[in-house]
């Protein structure tokens, strides 16, 4: 077969992938991070303030500011909705795929570059993290840009491709903040040291990029002092004299990577060694055969001066620096997913056949087995959703699989490598399509507020201890947070809608405040689904009560 008609199919193929990454623009927000982000960035645009980050009223420091700002552009230019919060990451990630083929086919050839692209598309958390949309999406893009046009740079002094490196990496710190430096300078310096090309890695060009990112980050530097440094007696992490600057810098990474910052997590040295074998799939073991030859040629000078080194030198210092942390997420993995498809994709390019066999055999397991727990996640949960367009494609696309070997005319390991991509595709329409538009009916907070704007305009609202954030972005009124002993105090506004706990319930019950019960709404933290939730025959036991009541 030639690359000519294998890359047609490549390209059919990577547009269908690209495409399905779209599949959950419309899906509703899932609580807490995109909740909260989407708050934040609907709050900068109703309140014109671009500087300050708030959530619920008070000074939000967690996160830098690049991401809201984005997103606050798009929702100043599509309007405040699910869509337009979603599409900006959408989009990065994307960026980061069309660089992966560039950089692949820069280093290796323009097959190996689309096969990257397509494993990257393909990849489960890849997909996932489309609809679910945090900071990672953002970084996916940003990273991978940043390494492509740093080591296109090293022919002059100071050119376009070291101003875009810059700008890419600015916005990748104005994201994450220091860390993201790990996986551009690794990729960078792996590939100058083991290739001992000592003139580039000691190269003046790197002041220059450093006062360039200085430049570029200074926005954030600036928003950060005015908010926090600038007022001392802010009370921030129960704290009074919080540098913003500080934690942008050291204690939001620094300090989660020792534990010893504000926000404490705890760490499993192998976490993310297994975290990859379903966030990558379906091709984690390919991955994982491609990351030990790798390593293997590492210690062969001959290996050594032939290969290019960015791509596992981007990929191991972050793993390793994420699996050494205390404050560990499935989802930090996205941002070398780039770096892991070239690896993959370069890996199976050079295969015998004895080993397409073997990948053939290996592969169709691995996608009999995803297949086959889709059909047990199907009918266990039974979604009741009437998604009919969604259910249409889902259908459309197994039979595609079906009549795979007799409408993809490609050699095996072209097949084998396609129908891979395919299941993950399939289980992404299924999540997007079916699952979590059901699933959502269990996230209160979003729940109760569909139901204010429709029936209950205009009145004020509260909540007490909930945490709700998406309800609090999908709401058309701002929410007050409050103790619900304010609540139950007869100088609160009335008559108002508050959301509350059933423990709550009974506290206002105690008071003797009056009331009227609006309406119950089942809640599951849907994000961290159990197996009692999934089953319909068990879902009931796993779900709590929250309330929506009028005070009289």
């Amino acid at each position: 077969m030639t690359a000519s008609k294998e890359n047609k199919w490549l390209y059919l193929f990577i547009s269908l992938a690209a495409g399905m990454n779209f599949s959950g623009l419309f899906v509703p927000l899932l609580d807490p991070d995109a909740g909260i982000y989407a708050s934040i960035s609907k709050q900068m645009v109703q309140s014109g303030d671009y500087l300050n980050l708030h959530f619920q009223g008070k000074d939000w420091l967690d996160k830098p500011h690049f991401p809201f700002w984005l997103t606050a552009f798009f929702f100043k230019i599509f309007g405040i909705s699910t869509w337009s919060y979603k599409l900006p990451g959408i989009l990065l990630a994307l960026t980061g795929a069309g660089y992966t083929y560039l950089f692949a086919r820069q280093q290796y050839n323009k097959t190996t570059g689309l096969w990257a692209s397509f494993i990257l598309l393909c990849s489960l958390h890849f997909l996932a993290s489309n609809n679910d949309v945090r900071a990672e999406p953002f970084l996916t893009g940003l990273i991978i840009a940043a390494v492509y046009h740093f080591s296109n740079s090293f022919n002059k002094l100071i050119s376009w491709h070291l101003l875009a490196a810059c700008v890419f990496t600015a916005a990748a710190l104005m994201t994450k903040g220091p860390f993201s430096l790990v996986p551009i300078g690794g990729a960078l310096a792996g590939e100058l040291i083991l290739k001992r090309n000592w003139k580039q890695l000691f190269h003046p060009r790197w002041l220059i990029a450093f006062v360039l990112l200085t430049l570029f980050i200074s926005p954030e530097l600036y928003s950060l002092w005015y908010q926090f440094d600038s007022h001392p007696e802010k009370i921030i992490f129960d704290k009074t004299n919080v540098s913003g600057i500080r934690f942008f810098l050291w204690d939001s990474q620094f300090g989660r990577f020792f534990n010893t910052g504000p926000i404490k997590g705890k760490g499993d040295p192998f976490f993310f060694l297994h975290t990859l074998l379903w966030a990558f799939l379906p091709w984690a073991l390919l991955m994982y055969a491609a990351l030990y030859l790798k390593i293997k040629s590492a210690f062969s000078k001959t290996g050594r001066a032939h290969s290019e080194w960015y791509s596992i030198s981007g990929s191991l210092p972050t793993i390793l620096m994420f699996s050494l942390s205390g404050f560990q997420l499935p989802y930090y993995t996205n941002i070398i997913f780039p770096f892991l498809a070239i690896l993959t994709a370069a890996f199976v390019m050079e295969l015998k056949e004895k080993g397409v066999k073997r990948t053939a055999l290996v592969q169709g397991l691995i996608t009999g087995i995803v297949l086959a727990g889709l059909l047990a996640l199907y009918i266990l949960y039974r979604p009741a959703i009437n998604a009919v367009f969604a259910f249409v494609v889902l259908c459309g696309l197994l039979l595609l699989l079906l009549l795979f070997p007799w409408i993809i005319k490609t050699g095996l390991l072209q097949q084998t490598l396609l129908r891979s991509g395919l299941a993950t595709l399939i289980i992404a329409q299924f999540l997007n399509g079916l699952f979590y538009p059901d699933a959502l009916q269990y996230q209160s907070g979003s729940q109760m507020a569909y139901y204010l704007n429709r029936n209950l305009p205009g009145l004020p609202a509260a909540s007490g201890d909930l945490y709700i954030p998406c309800g609090q972005f999908y709401l058309d009124r701002p929410v007050r947070i409050l103790p619900i002993d304010t609540i139950c105090k007869k100088e609160f506004v009335r008559p108002s809608v508050v959301f509350i706990s059933e423990k709550e319930l009974i506290l206002l019950q105690q008071t003797g405040s009056p009331y009227e019960l609006v309406k119950a709404f089942p809640e599951y933290h849907i994000t961290t689904p159990t197996l009692k939730f999934i089953n319909h025959k068990t879902r009931e036991k796993t779900l709590k009560k929250q309330w929506l009541v009028k005070l009289l």
